[in-house]
C-alpha cells in the first residue's frame, strides 16, 4: 500500500477514532479480525473484550447513556449478531445512540444459501427488526459514507442504535485514502426548532392556566436549564422513570417518578394543563393508560408520531424540549406565575407521599434511605429488574442529575451487571452502585469476569432471595398464592467472590449493616460485591397491590 491507500478496516478503525469514541466494547471473531485488527494497530481507543454480546451490547448502551456521546458494539456475524438482539432491543426502548458494526460472509456468498460459516438467512433483517436502522456497506468505496449515515442516524433525535454490517472481504480491501477524513464532521442536522405559531399556541395555554403540570422524559434530559426555569415560575415537575433527574430530586417542586403514585393522580383532577415533553407517557408506567392524568394536555416532542400514542394532546410542538420550554419561559418569565396555593399542595403532598410509600414496604422499609445515605450523591445508580427495582427504586429513591439513572427500560432480566460495567467505563470518576436481583445478576454471569479483568469502579448489590422475586408476587395476586417455577439454584456468592477476588460483604441485618457494608465496598477501588441476605432478613412482601395482567383497574 502507499500512504494514500488504507484498507477500509483501517478506514473503520479512523472513523471512530475521528467520531471522539474513546471505548468499544465486543468480541474478536474470524468475521470482524480485520477490523479488530486495525483497531488494535491504531491504539486510540480501549477495546473491552466482552463475554457475549448481549453484555456487550448492554455495557455500550450504559456507555453511551453517561456520557451522551455514541456508544460502540463490535460483533461477529450470525450467531455473535443474534446474541446483540436482545441487548440492541434494549437501546432502542432507551433511545441510546448505539452504533453496532457487525461482519457479515464475502460478498461472494451473502444471501445465497451456501452455507459458509455464520451464514444466517437476512441477518439484516433481523438486525432492522432490533435496531432503529440496520445497513450493509455494499462496496469498499461506500463503507465511510455509510458509517457516517448509520452514526448521525443513532445521534439523532428519536436516538436509537443503528447497526451496519460489513462484510468480511470489504473489511481487508484497498482504497484510496478518503479526503472526508480530514475534513470529518458526522451529518446530523440541527435540533428542531418550534414554530412560532406553536410557540404563539403552547404559551397562550399556559397563561391561561392557574395549576399546570410539566411531564417529562428521557427526550427531555437534556432540558434541565429550561425546566429550572419553569419550576422557578412554580410549575411542578414529573418525570418518566427514563427522564429522572432532569433537575435534582430533592428540588421541592420536582414530583420526579412520585407521578404514578395514587397521591398525585387524585392531584391531576385539579390540575388545568399537562405539558408532556420528550416522553412517550408509557403504558408500563401508567397502568396501561388506565391511570387517570390531567384531562388538558399539549405535547412537545420530535417525533411526530408522538401524539398517536397512549395520551393524545389537543397540541403538538414538534420541536426539541430544551429549545421549545426554554422559548416558553423567555413568553412567560415576569408575566406569569403558577397559583401560590396550587404550589404549597405539591410541596406538602411531596413528602406525605413518600413517606407512605415508603410504610408499604414491610421490612424494607428503611432500606431506601440507608441505601442513598451510605453512597455519595453524584454516584451512578444503576438497577436490574427486580422487585426492588420495580417498587421503591423505581419510584422513593432520589437522584440527582438527568444521567445518574440507568436501568432496564424494557423490563429484560439479566441487564443489571453489563449496565453498570458500561456506566462505570463511561464515567470512571464516579462510584456505580448497580442493584440486582439474584435471577437477574445470574443470567449475564460470565461478565462478572468482564469486570475483574477491567477493574469498573462498581459495587453489585444482590438482593438474593433464591428465585424471581416479581414473578413470586405476580403469581401470588393473580394464581391464588399457587407459585410455580419461581425458585434458583445459584451460585454461592461468597465463594464467586473469592474465585474471582472480589471484596465481599454480606447484610443480614439492615439497620445494622446495610450502611456499613454499603460504605466499606464504595472506598474499594475497583469492583466489589455486596449481598443481601433476604432469607435471612425475611421475605420482601409490599403491601400495595400488583394488577393482574392486563387489568386496567
Amino acid at each position: 500500500m502507499t500512504q494514500s491507500s488504507v484498507r477500509v478496516s483501517d478506514v473503520v478503525a479512523e472513523f471512530l477514532d475521528r467520531c471522539g469514541v474513546n471505548t468499544a466494547f465486543g468480541i474478536i471473531s474470524v468475521h470482524n479480525a480485520p477490523l479488530m485488527e486495525a483497531i488494535h494497530r491504531r491504539n486510540a481507543l480501549r477495546f473491552i473484550m466482552v463475554r457475549g454480546e448481549m453484555g456487550g451490547a448492554h455495557m455500550a448502551d450504559a456507555y453511551a447513556r453517561v456520557t451522551g456521546g455514541l456508544g460502540v458494539l463490535i460483533t461477529s456475524t450470525g450467531g455473535g449478531a443474534a446474541s446483540a438482539a436482545s441487548g440492541l432491543v434494549e437501546a432502542r426502548f432507551a433511545g441510546s445512540p448505539l452504533l453496532h458494526i457487525t461482519g457479515q460472509t464475502s460478498t461472494t456468498m451473502i444471501d445465497r444459501g451456501m452455507a459458509p460459516v455464520h451464514d444466517v438467512p437476512d441477518q439484516l433483517g433481523m438486525l432492522r427488526s432490533v435496531s432503529k436502522a440496520a445497513y450493509r456497506v455494499p462496496s469498499a468505496e461506500s463503507a465511510l459514507g455509510m458509517l457516517m449515515h448509520a452514526a448521525a442516524e443513532a445521534l439523532t433525535p428519536p436516538m436509537g442504535p443503528v447497526s451496519v454490517e460489513i462484510p468480511i472481504d470489504i473489511q481487508s480491501m484497498t482504497i484510496a485514502r478518503p479526503a472526508a477524513l480530514d475534513q470529518f464532521a458526522l451529518p446530523i442536522p440541527p435540533a428542531l426548532t418550534p414554530a412560532a405559531s406553536a410557540m404563539d399556541a403552547l404559551a397562550a395555554r399556559v397563561q391561561s392556566a392557574k395549576r399546570p403540570l410539566l411531564w417529562t422524559g428521557g427526550g427531555a434530559r437534556h432540558a434541565g436549564d429550561a425546566v429550572a426555569r419553569l419550576a422557578k415560575l412554580g410549575i411542578p415537575v414529573a418525570t418518566s422513570w427514563n427522564g429522572r433527574g432532569v433537575l435534582p430530586e430533592d428540588h421541592p417542586l420536582v414530583i420526579g417518578p412520585l407521578a404514578t403514585l395514587p397521591e398525585f393522580e387524585r392531584l391531576y383532577e385539579t390540575v388545568d394543563l399537562m405539558i408532556a415533553a420528550g416522553t412517550r407517557l408509557r403504558a408500563h408506567e401508567t397502568r396501561d393508560c388506565a391511570m387517570r392524568l390531567p384531562a388538558r394536555r399539549v405535547r412537545i416532542d420530535v417525533d411526530t408520531l408522538a401524539n398517536t400514542r397512549t395520551y393524545p394532546a389537543a397540541l403538538l410542538v414538534n420541536a426539541d424540549s430544551a429549545l421549545t420550554l426554554n422559548a416558553l419561559a423567555d413568553r412567560l418569565e415576569g408575566r406569569w406565575r403558577a397559583d401560590a396555593g396550587f404550589v404549597a399542595g405539591v410541596e406538602r403532598l411531596k413528602p406525605q407521599a413518600i413517606a407512605s410509600y415508603r410504610n408499604t414496604l414491610g421490612l424494607y422499609q428503611d432500606f431506601p434511605e440507608i441505601m442513598r445515605a451510605a453512597m455519595p450523591r453524584e454516584a451512578l445508580w444503576v438497577r436490574d429488574i427486580s422487585f426492588h427495582q420495580t417498587t421503591w427504586a423505581n419510584r422513593i429513591f432520589p437522584v440527582y442529575g438527568p444521567r445518574d439513572s440507568i436501568y432496564s427500560v424494557g423490563a429484560a432480566i439479566g441487564t443489571g451487571m453489563p449496565l453498570a460495567i458500561g456506566a462505570a467505563l463511561g464515567a470512571p470518576d464516579r462510584k456505580v452502585v448497580a442493584l440486582c436481583g439474584d435471577g437477574g445478576f445470574a443470567l449475564n454471569l460470565g461478565e462478572l469476569w468482564t469486570a475483574v479483568q477491567e477493574k469498573p469502579d462498581v459495587c453489585f448489590v444482590v438482593m438474593n432471595d433464591k428465585g424471581y422475586g416479581v414473578i413470586r408476587h405476580i403469581q401470588q395476586a393473580t394464581y391464588g398464592e399457587r407459585r410455580f417455577y419461581d425458585e434458583l439454584a445459584g451460585p454461592d456468592l461468597e465463594g464467586l467472590a473469592k474465585v474471582a477476588r472480589l471484596p465481599y460483604w454480606r447484610v443480614r441485618h439492615i439497620g445494622n449493616e446495610l450502611g456499613a457494608h454499603l460504605k466499606a465496598a464504595l472506598q474499594q477501588r475497583g469492583p466489589s460485591l455486596v449481598e443481601v441476605d433476604m432469607e435471612a432478613i425475611g421475605p420482601f412482601t409490599p403491601q400495595h397491590s400488583v394488577p393482574k395482567y392486563g387489568d386496567k383497574k
